[in-house]
C-alpha cells in the first residue's frame, strides 16, 4: 500500500472517530506529525509497546494469546514466530507486539483475528503449538529487555558504529545499505555518514534490532565509547 495513502487513511479514521490498526513506530511518527495531541488517545498493551493503536472514542478491542509449546525442551525465536504469522497471510497491521519472557511466548492481536489464530496457528518451525486467551491486563508492568552492548568508535557516524558493532568494515557496510539489509528507524538510510542520536533503532539483517544509546564518554585518544541496546 502507498505509505501516503496508508496516512491519508488512519488521519482520516482517527478524526471521524474510528480506531487505526496496530502501528510501527514510523507511522506512528507520521501520524503524530500531522495529528494534534487532543485529537487521538494511544492505546498501549503495556509501558514498552512498540506498536500501538490510535483511537479517538471507542477503546480497541485487543486480545492477548500466549503460544504454549507441546514440544518439550524446545525453544523459539521471535523471527520464527512472526515468520509463521506472516505465511498465514496476515498483514503486520492485525497483530501487536511479539513477547518472549521466561520461556513463554505472547502475542497481541486483534480481536477480530483471536479465533482464526487460535483455530489455525498449530506449528511454528516444526514444533507444534496450542494458542490460548490469557488476561489482556497480565503484562501491563512488563519492561522490555534489552542487551547492553558498550563499544569504541571514532564518530557517530552511523557506517561507523554499525562497522564497529558487528565487526566489519564499512565498506561492507556500504554493500548491507545497497541491499536493504539496513534500516533506521524503520525506513531506508538515506546517507550512511548520518550522525545517530540517542533513540534512534536500527536493524541489521541477520544481527537483530538495536537502540542506540549515544556517547557515555569520551577516551584520552579522543575516540567515543558509544552505548548500543540490543532487543532481547
Amino acid at each position: 500500500m502507498n505509505n501516503s495513502y496508508e496516512i491519508k487513511s488512519n488521519i482520516e479514521k482517527i478524526r471521524n472517530g474510528y480506531q487505526t490498526r496496530f502501528l510501527d513506530s514510523k507511522m506512528q511518527m507520521e501520524l503524530k506529525r500531522i495529528l494534534k495531541k487532543n485529537e487521538y488517545i494511544e492505546y498501549l498493551a503495556y509501558k514498552d509497546t512498540e506498536k500501538v493503536i490510535f483511537y479517538k472514542d471507542v477503546k480497541p478491542k485487543v486480545s492477548l494469546l500466549e503460544i504454549v509449546m507441546k514440544t518439550k525442551n524446545k525453544k523459539l525465536e521471535h523471527r520464527e514466530i512472526l515468520g509463521t504469522v506472516f505465511s498465514m497471510g496476515l498483514k503486520d497491521t492485525m497483530f501487536g507486539d511479539i513477547i518472549i519472557d521466561d520461556d513463554k511466548y505472547y502475542i497481541y492481536v486483534l480481536d477480530e483475528i483471536k479465533d482464526f489464530l487460535i483455530n489455525n496457528l498449530t506449528i511454528i518451525n516444526k514444533n507444534k503449538v496450542i494458542l490460548e486467551e490469557r488476561d489482556i491486563e497480565l503484562l501491563k508492568d512488563y519492561k522490555r529487555k534489552y542487551l547492553e552492548l558498550e563499544f569504541i568508535v571514532s564518530s557517530e557516524r552511523l557506517d561507523t558504529v554499525i562497522a564497529n558493532l558487528i565487526k566489519i568494515n564499512r565498506n561492507k557496510v556500504q554493500e548491507l545499505v545497497r541491499e536493504k539489509d539496513i534500516l533506521l528507524n524503520y525506513s531506508l538510510p538515506t546517507s550512511i555518514s548520518k550522525k545517530m542520536q540517542i533513540g534512534d533503532i536500527f536493524s541489521i539483517r541477520g544481527f537483530g534490532k538495536y537502540i542506540y544509546g549515544g556517547v557515555i564518554k569520551e577516551t584520552k585518544s579522543g575516540k567515543l565509547i558509544v552505548r548500543v541496546n540490543k532487543y532481547v
